[in-house]
């Protein structure tokens, strides 16, 4: 597959900006398209090398540009950044990816597959859990020594505490608090 073409792509929500240059750097073309519009556009075009920064839709579109024939490939965004010429914008930043991915010694992104993509968002959630869950503890653990209770750092100090307590119940601190501000 010989492809003469490279395509910037700008990915955001809505509106895609491209940035077209010939293998050698000459500008071929410059788009700016919907969502739809642009699969279309892509389903039409001769076999190129699309450039794209790694953001938050990126694998995706890689992977549903390679089904069409293109060679894709994605760059880290703070690569990109060094090459936008004037103000930041769609237009501009096309443009940078174009003239990042030209440089001989640009590194490049593997895309990720659906499964690579859904093993991530898996452990992602998992840590948020685990933090929150972290969070938790630690808030009680203040909440309990504002009453006298010094429970050590760990969630197997709070399980190994309750077992140790006998079933005896907590008995609730009066609220002085909230009668000193009533008077």
């Amino acid at each position: 597959m010989t492809t003469d073409t490279m395509i910037g792509v700008d990915l955001a929500k809505s509106v895609f900006q491209l940035h077209a240059t010939s293998m050698s750097g000459q500008p071929m073309y410059r788009k700016k398209l919907s969502r739809q519009g642009f699969a279309e556009f892509m389903a039409k075009q001769a076999p190129a090398v699309v450039v794209m920064e790694a953001c938050g839709s990126a694998h995706y579109w890689a992977r549903e540009i390679s089904r069409l024939g293109h060679k894709v490939r994605l760059i880290a965004p703070h690569y990109v950044k060094p090459f936008v010429k004037r103000q930041k914008n769609d237009a501009a930043d096309a443009e940078a990816i174009v003239i990042a991915a030209q440089r001989p010694e640009m590194r490049f992104v593997e895309p990720k597959s659906e499964e690579q993509q859904s093993r991530a968002i898996l452990f992602r959630g998992r840590e948020r859990l685990v933090r929150q869950r972290t969070e938790l503890i630690n808030a009680l653990r203040a909440c309990l020594y504002e009453y006298g209770h010094v429970v050590p750092q760990g969630i197997r100090w709070l399980t190994k505490n309750r077992r140790h307590t006998n079933g005896a119940k907590l008995r609730p601190a009066p609220n002085s608090c909230a009668r000193n501000h009533a008077t």
